[in-house]
């Protein structure tokens, strides 16, 4: 086991697949996540999930940090409810996590959160930005917002920002000009906090649809103030989840340059991973290898998520 010093730290990034409560929201499309639905989703399974969610969590990382993660962005969780019974599930507890969570537009109800660890991140502020399209025939099309949760890391000023773009479901090319406006806006976030704070450290992560190799990420996204780690492990062939048996790496964490060879700030960066371990993986058959999902269409399975997580680590500086 790798055993990185005292000062080595993790935030990790979950597309946690489709978290939803077992009630009824009339106001947004969760049908199938009810005891009625075509999904037969009941408390028994939801609260399996909670439970290999949160253990999940707890591990991200620990390998190099043997600890829980600072902070984890999440995406595909339907409200406060869902959030508050992960972090209060034993296996998360001792961490002391709390959360922001604002309601989104998009209608199946799924929304973008951010964890932390209230000790080790110092809360400041947060804001969501939203993400909406108008389509051809003139209607608006509402995704999630994108979510920015401000606070201090080692006493150092850290913007997270959480994404979960919209996704190639309408067909890839079809799709791409969505993710390519949601670059923009995210560089728009990014120039708000630029009026307020010089040379900002900034991270951004989420599921972005596309790969990092990919136009929206490489052309629109990480330009020259940004770094993506995530390229060098997207070229080894390792994804954070298969399309018919084809890995891609949309999970991704961002970070901006001055997390690099940081001598004059107090957190510098040091590697970013796919957190796949053999556990979380379908262990025989055609989708051996591949994230241990809930679902595999209507099916249940019992797994985890369709997605693994990512994570980065970080250094104290001294």
């Amino acid at each position: 086991m790798t055993n990185y010093k005292r000062n080595i730290f993790s935030i990790g990034f979950y597309n946690v697949e489709n978290l939803f409560d077992t009630v009824d929201n009339p106001h947004k499309n969760d049908d199938q996540y009810t005891k009625k639905g075509n999904r037969k989703w009941d408390r028994k399974k939801y609260f399996k999930k909670i439970k290999k969610l949160s253990h999940v969590i707890s591990q991200i990382g620990k390998e190099y940090t043997n600890e829980a993660p600072i902070l984890v962005g999440l995406v595909e969780v339907e409200n406060n409810i869902v959030l508050n019974d992960l972090i209060q599930h034993k296996n998360l507890k001792k961490y002391n996590y709390k959360f922001v969570h604002y309601e989104s537009m998009d209608e199946r109800g799924i929304d973008v959160a951010l964890i932390y660890r209230h000790q080790l991140f110092e809360y400041k502020s947060s804001k969501k930005y939203a993400l909406q399209f108008i389509e051809e025939d003139g209607k608006t099309d509402y995704t999630r917002d994108i979510l920015v949760v401000s606070g201090l890391i080692n006493n150092e000023l850290t913007h997270i920002i959480v994404n979960h773009w919209p996704s190639r479901s309408e067909g890839e090319k079809e799709s791409k000009y969505k993710r390519i406006l949601a670059a923009k806006r995210v560089h728009e976030i990014i120039d708000d906090l630029k009026k307020v704070h010089k040379d900002p450290k900034i991270v951004i992560m989420g599921d972005f649809n596309d790969n990092p190799t990919d136009e929206s990420i490489e052309d629109h996204l990480v330009l020259k103030e940004l770094y993506n780690p995530m390229k060098k492990v997207f070229k080894k062939g390792i994804g954070s989840l298969t399309y018919k048996r084809k890995w891609d790496l949309f999970d991704q964490i961002i970070i901006s340059k001055n997390f690099l060879n940081n001598n004059n700030g107090k957190n510098s960066f040091v590697k970013a991973k796919v957190f796949n371990k053999k556990w979380l993986k379908v262990y025989k058959g055609k989708r051996k290898g591949s994230p241990f999902r809930t679902y595999i269409g209507p099916w249940y399975e019992g797994g985890y998520s369709d997605h693994f997580p990512v994570f980065a680590c970080f250094k104290k500086d001294q």
